[in-house]
């Protein structure tokens, strides 16, 4: 009988964050819970007009937030937008926890009852995504003005560009549902590779390995490892002809050394997991076209944005991951 009343509970408040919907989302599988913030976007499209991928854009570069960052909660709902309480409450609120819509609203909140239970709660995805798209609405939906919205929220270039970034993916695949991930290399192809992040460096004044070196063959396929966005591509003296895509968690992904890069590529193009972008080299350390100076192999590294700064990370399990996933794949076809 408790399991029972626990369960009705749980559905009569299922949009809410609560314990209940922390149970539940436990139990749910990826697909599931994409399923569940699809529905949020698509009825907040149908109520504002707002594209859905807008919206899914804005949530899933917050909940990169949550992952990057220490001051922030884990996702614990559907919803993963950060708003601050005070202003939430309004500025001047006396009442830190007022879940009132007409006290925050004369207070200035940005509070909105979205779920229409008679609260504008902090623990409500659809009260948040109210007050979200309320606050968009105010410059309009167009491409152009969603992006001053975006900047007036965030203060920050680079987010409105990651932003406009996961939208376009999203849009593209009419889905938010793409975690899958490719190993950079084919595995038909002779290589090797070893846990290098970290090493010293002397090329260009002391520094260490911001990444992994996996040798191959000169023009081996190199491949995107996600889906993403291709924000740079060019030369480096460092790093030669080389390959910058962030992916729709916020990971900065590098390839460096390269030989060339695949026909047509550009920038502010979309790439998926297994995507050939460019081939194996041996190019950097010198004016644009220098080559040669160590053997042929691609330099990959990941960097994670958390909204102030970027930063290195190993990339070397994550390497070995998709290798696996990879060979797992192979084998079943």
């Amino acid at each position: 009988m408790i399991l029972y009343k626990r369960l009705v509970f749980c559905i009569a408040f299922f949009f809410t964050i609560s314990p209940c919907q922390s149970f539940a989302a436990e139990k749910l599988t990826d697909e599931q819970i994409h399923t569940k913030r699809m529905e949020l976007f698509q009825k907040s499209e149908a109520m504002t007009q707002i594209p859905w991928y807008y919206l899914a854009a804005i949530d899933q570069y917050e909940r990169s937030l949550r992952f990057a960052r220490k001051d922030r909660e884990k996702p614990s709902s559907f919803i993963s937008i950060y708003m601050e309480p005070e202003k939430w409450v309004g500025p001047l609120n006396p009442h830190a926890d007022d879940d009132n819509p007409e006290t925050i609203a004369l207070f200035n909140g940005i509070g909105r009852d979205g779920d229409h239970d008679g609260k504008a709660s902090l623990k409500s995805d659809e009260d948040k995504l109210a007050a979200l798209t309320d606050f968009i609405l105010r410059y309009g939906i167009d491409h152009d003005n969603f992006k001053l919205a975006l900047w007036d929220y965030y203060k920050r270039d680079k987010t409105v560009s990651i932003i406009m970034g996961n939208a376009k993916i999203y849009k593209q695949y009419g889905t938010i549902h793409l975690n899958q991930k490719a190993f950079p290399l084919p595995l038909r192809f002779n290589y090797s590779y070893r846990n290098t992040w970290g090493d010293a460096r002397g090329w260009g004044g002391r520094r260490i390995h911001e990444g992994t070196d996996l040798f191959a063959d000169y023009g081996v396929p190199v491949r995107a490892t996600s889906y993403g966005i291709i924000e740079m591509k060019g030369w480096n003296r460092y790093g030669g002809w080389r390959i910058g895509i962030r992916d729709i968690n916020n990971t900065y992904h590098y390839f460096a050394h390269l030989s060339g890069f695949a026909k047509d590529l550009q920038v502010g193009q979309v790439v998926e997991p297994g995507m050939v972008i460019g081939g194996v080299g041996s190019s950097g350390y010198g004016p644009p076209g220098t080559s040669g100076k160590f053997p042929p192999h691609l330099h990959y590294g990941m960097y994670k944005d958390n909204g102030l700064t970027e930063w290195s990370f190993d990339p070397y399990s994550h390497l070995r991951m998709w290798e696996r996933l990879d060979r797992i794949k192979s084998k079943k076809h």
